[in-house]
């Protein structure tokens, strides 16, 4: 037993003077230990960026092993693997190695469901991480840069899911992607030039996938890669944000330090986050490529439904009226102000918002407290209008589902949803900011009563002996 102790006592020895070597030239313990030390606030809505993180570590090693037998090859080839009912069918090489990869590679479907839900969840987690950045006013000073690198990432995360979504080459995607060529030519001057220059030429292009896998692959994950590292470092080195109470002030963080409490938090919930993604890609089909069989440009998928990511922009193109104005001797394709105009002008007004609203209301200090919703009704208003727009164009993406289940005419639907996707925004604005505004003045009473009241007036006057007395205490 001595022994062993003693066995010990040398390793520990032996290493704390590795230790020592190693910071004498580098210099990093004083780093390590301050690092150790960071205090990150004890919320479960911080950790929404983790879970969108996680996510995206998943997606890189899934789509590592998906790359490996995936074929971004448009060129004809016949099928003949184990898929009876398309047997002998001629099909894309891109399309034959998705379906040799979901019903001859092992574990090939459970890794493309696997990648294709965590897919979802990473946008669906970005969205989330922004609206409670938005509604809390965590974008005021000092982040405003880190918001706009964010909305960046929300982009490059929307373009990752379209490309990957078009990769298959099956009836659906291909579908979906004839739409994206129809929108991008709209644009005027620019269009066609934009899209020869994704699609290898006038659609379909024989270099439209290995275009696609090249953008999919390396271009949008390696900008995501940059954008996520500076965005984590910025949340580093910035003083983190936090709810208000529990002792929490603008100089303080109240939470767990970075090491142990943290640590072990983020692993376990990388953790879980895995193991939910698994669960459900094992249990629930998605993108069953092999129902839709491969694209043919003369057909099209009826009905139709993209990913939910993706489906207000396809709600704001069926929206979309059959209007095509000339201007100075230019036709302006209809598709344009649906699909290019509308959404470019919200995700601008997203981005410039931290500004305006500095401008608007002159408060330009630093800001390390949250907002209550009810604080900012202006905010909290438009922000809910938004996510209604969100939802009932969503909706409309899917008219031709909804006609089918409901027994009712696509056109009739698509006149409701015109009228819905700008009456309810406006009548979900009036009603929260309504709601907003009377609870903030029920909190400004309740601070107001619960001050101790002032004390009363004194009133001095002159006594006929010099003195003073008060009037107001009768003496």
């Amino acid at each position: 037993m001595a022994e062993r102790v003693e066995q010990q006592a040398e390793r520990q020895t032996e290493l704390e003077r590795i230790a020592g070597w190693f910071d004498r030239r580098t210099g990093l313990s004083g780093t390590v230990r301050s690092a150790m030390r960071k205090v990150f606030p004890d919320h479960w809505s911080f950790l929404l960026g983790e879970v969108a993180l996680f996510a995206f570590v998943i997606l890189l090693a899934t789509g590592t092993f998906l790359t490996l037998f995936y074929t971004p090859d448009a060129r004809t080839v016949t099928y003949e693997g184990p898929y009876t009912t398309l047997q002998g069918d001629t099909m894309s090489a891109a399309y034959a190695s998705v379906m040799r990869l979901s019903f001859q590679v092992q574990a090939g479907l459970l890794v493309r469901q696997i990648h294709h839900w965590a897919a979802l969840l990473f946008i669906g987690a970005i969205a989330a991480h922004l609206a409670r950045i938005f509604f809390t006013g965590a974008f005021r000073r000092p982040r405003e840069l880190n918001y706009l690198i964010g909305i960046g990432l929300l982009t490059m995360a929307l373009g990752e899911g379209i490309t990957g979504y078009s990769l298959p080459d099956d009836l659906l995607s291909g579908t979906g992607l004839r739409i994206v060529d129809s929108v991008m030519l709209s644009i005027p001057f620019v269009g066609p030039w934009l899209s020869s220059l994704l699609m290898g030429g006038p659609f379909p292009s024989e270099y439209i996938l290995s275009r696609l896998f090249v953008v999919h692959v390396m271009l949008l994950p390696g900008v995501l890669v940059g954008g996520v590292t500076v965005h984590l470092a910025l949340l580093w080195f910035q003083k983190h944000t936090q709810f208000r109470g529990h002792g929490a002030r603008e100089d303080n963080v109240v939470g767990l330090s970075f090491f142990p409490g943290q640590t072990f938090r983020s692993l376990g919930l990388f953790f879980l986050t895995a193991a939910v993604i698994v669960l459900v890609a094992g249990l629930i089909q998605i993108n069953p490529v092999w129902l839709y069989g491969p694209y043919v440009p003369y057909e099209a998928a009826v009905p139709a439904q993209p990913d939910w990511y993706v489906g207000w922009l396809e709600g704001l193109v069926r929206l979309g009226l059959p209007i095509e104005p000339t201007i100075l001797g230019v036709t302006i394709p209809s598709p344009f102000v649906p699909g290019i105009v509308i959404p470019g002008a919200l995700f601008t007004a997203l981005a410039v918002w931290p500004f305006v609203e500095a401008r608007l209301t002159h408060d330009h200090a630093e800001h390390h407290l949250l907002d209550p919703l009810w604080k900012t009704p202006i905010r909290t208003a438009t922000g809910a209008a938004g996510v209604v727009l969100f939802l009932v164009l969503t909706l409309a993406g899917g008219n031709d589902v909804l006609a089918v289940m409901l027994n009712t005419p696509v056109e009739t639907l698509t006149a409701i949803f015109r009228v819905l996707v700008v009456v309810a925004p406006v009548v979900t604005w009036l009603l929260v900011y309504r709601m907003a505004r009377d609870t903030r003045a029920a909190h400004e009473r309740q601070e107001h009563e619960g001050e101790p009241p002032e004390p009363p007036a004194v009133v001095l006057v002159r006594t006929p002996d010099g003195g003073f007395r008060d009037m107001e205490a009768g003496r």
